[in-house]
């Protein structure tokens, strides 16, 4: 269309007076909207049941069996608290506690166990007022220190059978 533009069917006016264009009539259209829901209903099962749901992540924890006493040297135990106020804290042995970051447990999980070997026990004990996020990230870190520490202690000689490499045992309790 030459000229200003402009909407369709509706008539300008001119100075002069009324235009002499006649009305472009629309084209009546209706679209029938059935199948469609009807398909799209269709497609929203199939991809509903074809794709795999997200399984809840579970983390695997096993509760020894109850014991009265269970006696460690305690030079060997690295302990972790998590305060009400999510404060964390660590300490080896009979040391006094010092404050640590989030992101330092695991620096701090692969210094001790890798100087202990398998004889280092992890502890980590929780306040009924802390935050089950921060343990769950806690328990992450460590779990991550894990792999670190399994290549550097499967790289010594096993002093209990010469010539073989150590197999690392884990001993984490909660």
């Amino acid at each position: 269309m030459a000229g200003g533009g402009g909407s369709l069917g509706v008539e300008r006016t001119k100075r002069g007076g009324a235009s002499k264009r006649k009305k472009k009539k629309r084209v009546g259209f209706v679209l029938d909207m059935t199948p469609l829901v009807d398909i799209t209903f269709l497609l929203l099962t199939f991809f509903m049941f074809t794709t795999t749901m997200a399984a809840p992540q579970v983390m695997e924890m096993q509760i020894p069996p109850e014991q009265t006493e269970v006696k460690v040297k305690e030079g060997s135990l690295l302990q972790f608290f998590v305060r009400g106020d999510n404060k964390v804290f660590y300490r080896m042995g009979q040391d006094d506690p010092q404050a640590v970051s989030l992101k330092d447990i695991k620096s701090v999980s692969i210094k001790q166990n890798i100087n202990l070997g398998n004889e280092c026990i992890v502890a980590l004990y929780v306040s009924k007022d802390a935050a089950y996020g921060l343990v769950v990230r806690i328990l992450d870190e460590l779990n991550l220190a894990e792999g670190v520490i399994t290549q550097e202690i499967e790289k010594r000689e096993d002093p209990k059978n010469p010539g073989q490499k150590m197999k690392r045992e884990r001993r984490f309790t909660m």
